[in-house]
């Protein structure tokens, strides 16, 4: 499966005492299971969190950060924008993900509870590619999956609690090159031509290198040329393994030089890649944001994808930045919450055997975020937004304050394989656009306004 990795913590309170010099990250996995990896989802403190922790809860029990909705919304300025109505009422998020969750209805309902968010205006379910196996909760590519729905439908939500949430499911597990891939493209096509939605958010991609051909590659593009006709904005995960990512589908092995995903690495796309947050219980900063890289904690490649192409030229809208990105498409574009330390609350159900809140993290989670960002900016100017990239590269030229950029951090990533360690080297964090963090992190109550045309400030 690559839903982005999906790096979701888990562990039992009793384990992690007898593990000696080990720390809770010790157990964090991916749904993109390997041997060497750790059975994912093993089961936080008393089994699992049946209420929703606080942060200094998380902190104390497995020493790492975890953060609600409602932090969520506070450190990106969204109080604001619903103080004037702006929710992204009208307007509808369309999530794309192989096999969907049994019980994601269910999940949002109780997550909405817990945090008290209102259930969104309208909330569907499709399958316009064909119907989706019978959920098997033993199958673990499902069982991956399903996390990811859970994660992209509970924050895409909590950002635009006003919007409409449309789940787009496929019968095909997306994992390296094209499989899994038309089954997507043919679903993202059936909404974009029957105008169901206005931004749509892939928590998923392939790398470059292991399609059959960059023809192949751009064979697949007709949902992201269809979507830009139709002014509807198209948002991808920028990826999980800093600047090298997966050389199979089964995620036992790594690219040992930098390489790219598609589709974050389409024109066409706007690239989320991931940032850490500090934050206090309100969700203020403590600190400013950094890259995120959480591999020398976790033992494995766990940092945000970025890079250059080795498929698409340099789009125009990136000539500002030329001297940074050369020749070819750079990602990512912008940075949202992605990190482990630090982790979105998610809630799962029954099959996640018990029930109950985990922490998620990975650039799965940044899309969503930003797909919210982008509804309710959708609503504030009146009108479908479409591609946003000309413009946030047009607005950080101009230096516009819903823009923070980062200067902390890099994506470089190390790993051993085949008895071997690799280092893939990253990029730094810099002063302007930089293949670690993009533009930067947003100001959602100025970026809304910027997009909507305010114009930067």
């Amino acid at each position: 499966m690559r839903s982005r990795r999906l790096f979701s913590l888990v562990g039992s309170a009793a384990l992690l005492a007898s593990m000696t010099g080990m720390s809770a990250v010790a157990v964090v996995s991916s749904s993109a299971s390997t041997a060497a990896e750790v059975t994912p989802m093993l089961r936080m403190a008393s089994g699992h969190f049946k209420a929703a922790p606080t942060t200094a809860e998380c902190v104390e029990d497995i020493g790492l950060a975890c953060y609600s909705p409602n932090q969520m919304q506070a450190a990106y300025d969204m109080a604001p924008l619903y103080a004037k109505g702006l929710t992204g009422k009208g307007k509808t998020i369309v999530l794309v993900d192989s096999f969907g969750s049994p019980t994601i209805k269910h999940n949002l309902a109780t997550f909405d509870a817990a945090f008290n968010l209102p259930a969104p205006p309208k909330f569907s379910i499709i399958q316009p590619a064909g119907k989706v196996p019978a959920f098997d909760p033993n199958d673990s590519s499902m069982v991956g999956w399903a996390e990811e729905t859970s994660l992209d439908v509970e924050y895409s939500h909590a950002m635009a609690p006003g919007a409409n949430i449309l789940l787009v499911e496929t019968p095909v597990a997306e994992t390296e090159g094209l499989v899994g891939i038309p089954q997507i493209v043919k679903a993202e096509n059936y909404v974009i031509n029957h105008h169901l939605g206005d931004v749509i958010s892939q928590s998923f991609g392939a790398t470059e290198n292991t399609f059959p051909s960059n023809k192949s590659i751009f064979g697949q593009r007709s949902a992201f040329t269809n979507a830009a006709a139709h002014h509807v904005t198209v948002l991808a995960s920028s990826g999980d393994a800093g600047t090298t990512d997966e050389k199979n589908a089964a995620g036992t092995l790594l690219y040992t030089h930098k390489v790219n995903s598609w589709p974050s690495s389409d024109p066409l796309v706007t690239s989320v890649g991931g940032s850490q947050l500090h934050l206090n219980s309100g969700g203020a900063r403590t600190l400013p944001d950094n890259v995120w890289n959480d591999t020398n904690v976790l033992g494995s490649p766990a940092a945000g994808g970025g890079g250059v192409s080795s498929v698409f030229g340099r789009p125009a809208y990136q000539n500002s930045v030329k001297g940074v990105v050369g020749s070819h498409r750079a990602t990512p574009d912008v940075a949202l919450s992605a990190a482990v330390d630090g982790a979105a609350l998610v809630y799962l159900g029954s099959w996640a055997q018990p029930a109950g809140f985990y922490l998620i993290g990975g650039t799965s989670e940044a899309s969503p975020l930003f797909s919210g960002i982008v509804a309710v900016a959708d609503q504030a100017a009146g009108h479908d937004l479409g591609q946003l990239n000309p413009t946030l590269y047009a607005l950080a030229a101009h230096h516009a304050a819903g823009l923070s950029d980062i200067t902390i951090g890099n994506n470089g990533v190390t790993f051993v394989q085949n008895s071997r360690t690799y280092t893939v080297g990253g990029y730094a964090a810099v002063p302007g656009y930089d293949m670690a963090s993009g533009l930067g992190t947003v100001d959602g109550s100025q970026l809304v306004s910027e997009l909507a045309g305010g114009g930067a400030s």
